[in-house]
């Protein structure tokens, strides 16, 4: 197996784990789901790395490694001790839909990529399709989860499908472009968590639908 197959193969698990991640019955399981995922990303990016021949693959799988494995899942699961049970809710869609919305997005998007000539990206296609895919299911995930808390993950799943598509195009890209892409989801999502925290307080509650008591 060549190394555009194993990132074609390593991309089509990626948005089977969003699709885990965008079901789960609660937030910690989303969590670690979240951490799988990411530790797939980590793998395309050494797999593009051996591929391409590019050293610098080597340090943003390292640095995705810290924040998306490891950072961005524990600033998450810290969150939880201070909510209530009943902030798991349940998304709008069940995992049918789920997954027929998956393949229609993947399917489209692998169609919009298929009118893309890059010689560098030509075997790629797939993965390529997919990255753009996995962005726009992180709007899925926003748009169907109840729960404040688990509408975070769908911005994660949008930057981990930003960070793909950047990895696919412009892996030669100056290491403090990847460090920047790195700290600024970190601190994105610690904003994130923070606000979530207060809203809570403030309604008891983290339902969507309960921000209306909000306007003024």
């Amino acid at each position: 197996m060549d190394g555009s197959m194993v990132v074609n193969s390593l991309a089509a698990v990626l948005i089977v784990t969003s699709l885990l991640v965008t079901a789960a019955s609660d937030t910690a399981r989303a969590a670690r789901l979240y951490a799988v995922q990411s530790l797939v990303l980590v793998a395309i990016f050494v797999a593009l790395a051996v591929a391409h021949g590019a050293e610098e693959l080597y340090l943003w799988a390292a640095s995705a490694f810290v924040t998306k494995v490891i950072l961005v899942p524990m600033i998450m699961l810290r969150a939880l001790p201070s909510l209530s049970p009943q902030d798991d809710l349940p998304g709008v869609l069940k995992p049918a839909w789920l997954v027929l919305a998956a393949a229609l997005i993947v399917g489209l998007s692998c169609y919009a990529v298929s009118s893309v000539h890059i010689a560098l990206v030509e075997p790629l296609k797939p993965a390529l399709g997919i990255s753009l895919g996995h962005f726009l299911f992180g709007l899925v995930c926003i748009v169907t989860q109840r729960s404040i808390l688990k509408q975070i993950f769908g911005f994660c799943l949008m930057e981990n499908g930003s960070h793909l598509t950047l990895a696919l195009l412009a892996y030669k890209a100056p290491e403090i472009v990847e460090i920047g892409v790195a700290t600024d989801a970190v601190f994105a999502v610690i904003i994130m968590v923070v606000l979530v925290r207060r809203i809570q307080r403030t309604l008891q509650s983290l339902d969507v639908k309960q921000l209306t008591a909000l306007k003024g």
